[in-house]
């Protein structure tokens, strides 16, 4: 049962979310204040089809026959895939993997960002640069910009960058690097093989939303790479899964939207004990942070624009128009996964509930705050997605019921 309630959660947001891959304009049409007179016009045809919305159709058509062909006939993608590399070779591709990458955006280097937030950041951070130190406090001290919310180690990280290599941009584009390697962690963790986990690397490596975030400091990758790692250690070390997620908030406060989809993988990923203390802690976090919000400044603005919510879902199209693999494979990925759930692979539901919180996300963040959309906060969507299609190679004795 609890396959088939995270498959319906899941494939509604998803489908949602496609609307927009096949129609771009239908969405607005509907919603917008422009739709009613006397401000309507039939300039813009809400049925008129996308760019992609052809070889999307074709493609989830083909993928999703194949995947229930699949599941009827009892077939693996195991069988296609039953085989893995040594540590040796792993640890070789690997590095000419991530030498390629670091050779290719060592260039990004000599121009400054662009990204107009980047300016912002960089006038906090050279307030905190009182008498050459870079210590948290001096971060916060006497500045009334900054409140306890404020990403303290996302600033610390950043100014010890620019004090040791001169440049902020430099341990923000090691952060992406350590992404890359997390990414092919978790996934090998998951599917208890290495080539997955490489293929994950690889489809997060040609994500354009990754590479065009992946040196920025205004938009740095800590929180995804320390969420990233705190889902890891519950797998592997649990004791320290908090430690990361605590990083993570404190490197962008949007990670605590991201402690429902925790508590999921917990849940679906331990028992006794470890289950016990683990949802105890976030349940901690969770009231603590729910005390922080209500105890802030009436400063801190906050509205409720439910149209916004239906909106959110045409942007994810637009978001990522340069991203086709996603787009094209995210409903297909999604079935099969819930496929390969039904035969037994319990992660199969932690990376639906995931992805489909992650989708969700923009959507929520426009409705109840002031905030915009920004591509950036879909940098997790893609290192899940690749964990997902890796997701779809694991063992054998994993699809056992």
């Amino acid at each position: 049962m609890l396959s088939y309630g995270v498959f319906g959660f899941s494939i509604s947001v998803v489908l949602l979310c496609c609307v927009s891959v096949i129609f771009p304009a239908l969405i607005s049409s509907v919603t917008s204040e422009f739709s009613e007179l006397p401000f309507y016009t039939q300039q813009v045809d809400p049925f008129e089809v996308g760019v992609l919305a052809i070889p999307f159709l074709i493609i989830n058509g083909i993928v999703l026959l194949i995947g229930i062909v699949y599941y009827k006939k009892n077939y693996s993608l195991n069988r296609l895939f039953n085989f893995d590399v040594s540590k040796k070779i792993t640890a070789v591709t690997i590095i000419i993997i991530l030498s390629a990458y670091i050779v290719a955006t060592v260039p990004e280097f000599e121009t400054e960002e662009e990204f107009p937030d980047f300016h912002k950041i960089d006038e906090r951070l050279e307030e905190s640069r009182l008498n050459g130190k870079f210590t948290i406090q001096n971060a916060i001290e006497g500045n009334l910009n900054y409140q306890v919310i404020e990403p303290h180690v996302k600033y610390s990280l950043l100014i010890i960058s620019e004090k040791v290599f001169g440049d902020y941009r430099v341990v923000a584009f090691f952060a992406s690097i350590a992404l890359l390697v997390a990414t092919f962690f978790i996934a090998k963790e998951i599917t208890k093989k290495r080539v997955p986990g490489i293929i994950a690397m690889i489809l997060v490596l040609q994500s354009n939303v990754f590479l065009t975030y992946d040196t920025s400091v205004a938009y740095s990758n800590f929180w995804v790479l320390f969420y990233v790692l705190s889902l890891y250690l519950v797998l592997k070390k649990w004791q320290f899964s908090h430690i990361l997620f605590v990083l993570s908030l404190f490197s962008k406060l949007l990670s605590a939207i991201f402690l429902p989809l925790t508590v999921f993988f917990v849940l679906n990923n331990t028992n006794g004990k470890k289950r016990m203390y683990l949802l105890i802690f976030y349940t901690i976090l969770m009231i603590a942070g729910l005390f922080t919000v209500s105890n802030l400044s009436d400063d801190t603005n906050s509205t409720f624009l439910p149209e916004n919510f239906i909106e959110g879902f045409e942007q994810f199209s637009y978001q990522l128009r340069f991203d086709p693999v996603i787009l094209i494979f995210l409903l297909p990925l999604t079935v099969v996964l819930f496929l390969k759930s039904l035969k037994g692979f319990h992660q199969a539901n932690s990376i639906q509930v995931l992805i489909s919180g992650f989708l969700l996300i923009p959507p929520l963040l426009i409705t109840f705050t002031e905030q915009t959309n920004e591509p950036y906060r879909l940098i997790p969507l893609v290192v899940f997605f690749a964990i997902g299609v890796s997701a779809l190679l694991g063992k054998i004795k994993q699809d056992e019921p």
